[in-house]
This record gives C-alpha cells, structure tokens and sequence, in this order.
C-alpha cells in the first residue's frame, strides 16, 4: 500500500494529525535506545563468565562462601556477594541497574509482577494511620487491594476522580488532606488520563508526601517521572519492557533510601522474580526503544483514523488534542504510548461484533507485547459487576481497549476498516 494511503486522514482532522507527529527523534530517545542495549551489562558480578555476550542466567537458590571470615566481611559489607536467592540474585542484579538507569534513579527493585511491586511498595511505605490518595481511573485490581486490605492497616484512602478535579484542584487536595503517599498511573487504565508529574511534585514536597507514579502504559522512553520531580516510578514489566508477553514481572525505582525500605519488607514477603524471568526481560529491554517507536506511531495514526469514524462514539488517546490532558501529555511525553481505548456506538454488541471481526489481535486482558491485543473491559475487568456498577467508573458496554504490537500499520488498519463495516451494518 502506498506511504500517502497509510497516511491518509480526513480533512478535518489532517493538520491536527500531521502536527502531532515528531519531525525528529528527540536527543533522550538516541540515548535511551544506547541505555536499554547496554546499561547494566558491560560489566559487573555475572561477567565472570567470559566472552558471554548476554547476560547469563544465575539459576541458584542460594550462595556460598570460603569461610567464615568470608561471611562476616559479608555482613559488615567488606565482601560483595549475595546470600539467598530471596534476597538477591546477579542475573536480576544486572536488570535492576540497567532499569534504573533508564529512569535516572538511584535503585531499582524487580519482583514477581506489577502487582507485587505495587502492594509490597505500599505496605512499605504506608505507617499504620498514614492516609492514601489516588485517582479513579486505574486498574482494578490496585483499587481492590486499596479498599479491601490497606484499612485493615488502619490506613484511610481518599479517590480523586480527574473528571472533576483540574491540576489545580489535585494540588488544594494534596495541600489540605497530607496523604502519606499519592499514587497515580500516568497515562491511566483504560482512559489514558495523565496527571501532571511535576505540578503534584511541588505540592507533594511541600506536605512531605511520596509521589509514586505507575508509568506502565509510558515506558523510560516516552516518560521518566522522576525527571518531573516523583518519588517513585512503578512498572508492570509483564507488558513493555519484557514486551513478549511471556513473563510476569514488576518493577520500582527511585531513591535508595525508599527502595531500600520497599526491599527489606520484600526480602520477608518472598515475591521474587526468578532469574530465568529476569533473563526474559533482560532480552526484551534490547529492542524497547525500536518497539516502543513503532507502537506509538501506530497508536497515533489509528487514534486519528478511528475520531474520523462514525461508528466510534469517542477516542482516548493523549496524542489527540480532544484528550482532556493533551497538553499534559505532550508536555511531559515524548511519545503517547500505545494503547487506544475508544467507545462504539451500539453498546456491548457492536463491540463484541467488532473485537470477534477483527483477524490480527488477540483478544486478551494484557498489552505492551509485540502482539497486538484487544479487550472489551466490560467483559474482561468488569463482568461480575452489573452495568450501573461498571458506569461509576465509566466502563460503558461499548468500550474497547486496543494494544499496538509491531505490526505493519497498513495491515491493522485494513484489519479495522473491515471490522468497522460489519458494525455499520448492524442497523441495517
């Protein structure tokens, strides 16, 4: 197909469109795409093994020592070495740092899944009385593990729902309820809302509150919290950066001092990644930047193709300057990701039509893989709830999810055009 087919957008929405594309990579993304290759394994502890050119996998439970002297240098930190796989292992090592790096932060923390590293880090972080703050809009199962198990720490939550509340009014709140940690996704799930990373900084410094930021649907490459001023940058590397969608894991990183803290709970807890995981991750970490560039062109392009059809009621994409926080999003994003959530009109049986048409994704509950995915959240998150239930948290019939892998743009969109006549024809 030709370049200027694929490119194709209707009159209206064209100028919008062809500004929003990046003319130039900008000089961090050169540099990250060096970092994701080679930080964290140009040397060190697993470089025993000469001549190995990946990261070899140290599949040990435990670690010994020559003597007895050996293991006390090891306590009083005279002796570099690891004691039990819980605790630590070279292979994960390497992963840490190379995460760490991408993120410009001092330490970084990999365990068993996202949703290890969410909960261990708040049980950590979070003083028996100490008050949360979210926002609405986030996966389901962070919300669960909020309501249902933080109060029995004594902990009280409050929820900032962004539909109501501008930076401004995010901000008043910070200033007037003194969470002990606030805790958002940027871009969110499933509306891709983004807060404003630096602004809530400055209120959270001022109240003495961690800003922990769930950077999942972003990656290093598109946003690095910390930069903007948060405490803490959580990841789910079960979707981008293992972005295979063959491992579980889950990543946090910040400063020494409050990953150091997340560690000694999790040493106790056990939710370790195995070092056969971490390798997994290692070599998907190679090809994030090449992967991450692809999906957010794509992502771009369909979100401008999808405003333009009837049969699609909205389109959530921070990259469309009808986003509530385009702004936000452009300026502290150097790419929108690739994930776009869209409603169709026609409710559950025009998006099930769609999803069951549609010959290249899978449909399944994940995203961030080179596959590409689509879910129905209705179905996949939110069945056992009934349909008033679904719309406190906005989650219409119609509501579909969709995950660029890396294939050929030409392809998805010949793939949706086909499925969205079948939806046309639904009232005929």
């Amino acid at each position: 197909m030709p370049l200027n087919r694929a490119l194709r957008v209707s009159s209206r929405h064209s100028s919008r469109f062809f500004s929003s594309i990046r003319k130039a990579d900008p000089p961090e993304y050169s540099r990250l795409l060096t970092k994701s290759v080679q930080s964290g394994e140009s040397g060190g502890r697993v470089r025993d093994l000469r001549g190995c050119l990946t990261t070899p996998i140290a599949q040990t439970a435990v670690y010994t020592f020559a003597n007895t002297q050996q293991q006390i240098d090891y306590k009083n930190g005279l002796y570099k070495s690891d004691e039990y796989g819980r605790y630590g292992n070279p292979t994960t090592k390497v992963l840490e740092d190379k995460v760490a790096c991408m993120e410009n932060g001092e330490d970084c923390l990999f365990s068993a899944s996202g949703m290890n590293s969410c909960t261990t880090m708040l049980m950590a972080l979070m003083p028996r009385g100490g008050h949360l703050m979210t926002t609405k809009d986030c996966y389901r199962r962070t919300r669960q593990f909020v309501a249902d198990f933080l109060p029995r720490m004594e902990v009280t939550y409050s929820v900032v729902d962004l539909d109501e509340h501008d930076t401004e009014g995010i901000c008043d709140l910070i200033l007037e309820e003194k969470p002990t940690i606030f805790f958002s996704e940027s871009p969110t799930n499933p509306f891709l809302r983004c807060i404003d990373i630096a602004a809530l900084s400055t209120a959270c410094k001022q109240t003495g509150t961690i800003l922990c930021v769930d950077s999942t649907f972003a990656t290093p490459i598109n946003q690095r919290p910390l930069e903007c001023g948060a405490d803490l940058v959580l990841h789910s590397a079960t979707k981008y950066l293992g972005g295979h969608n063959d491992v579980l894991a889950g990543a946090l990183i910040g400063s020494s001092e409050l990953i150091g803290r997340v560690r000694e709970l999790h040493g106790t807890l056990g939710g370790t990644l195995d070092p056969r995981a971490s390798y997994l991750v290692l070599r998907g970490m190679k090809t994030l930047g090449v992967r991450v560039k692809q999906q957010n062109e794509t992502a771009l392009k369909l979100a401008h193709f999808l405003e333009s059809q009837p049969a699609v009621e909205k389109v959530y994409y921070p990259g469309l300057s009808s986003h509530p926080d385009y702004d936000i999003a452009r300026r502290q994003m150097t790419g929108f990701g690739g994930v776009v959530s869209f409603v169709l009109k026609g409710g559950h049986e025009a998006c099930a039509l769609f999803i069951d048409s549609l010959q290249i994704p899978y449909i399944a509950p994940s995203l961030g893989g080179v596959e590409s995915l689509v879910e129905q959240p209705s179905v996949i998150s939110y069945w056992d709830k009934t349909p008033e239930e679904r719309l406190k948290y906005g989650i219409l019939d119609g509501l579909c999810r969709f995950s660029t892998g890396v294939e050929h743009y030409d392809d998805l969109l010949e793939d949706f055009k086909q499925a969205l006549d079948k939806v046309k024809h639904l009232d005929n």
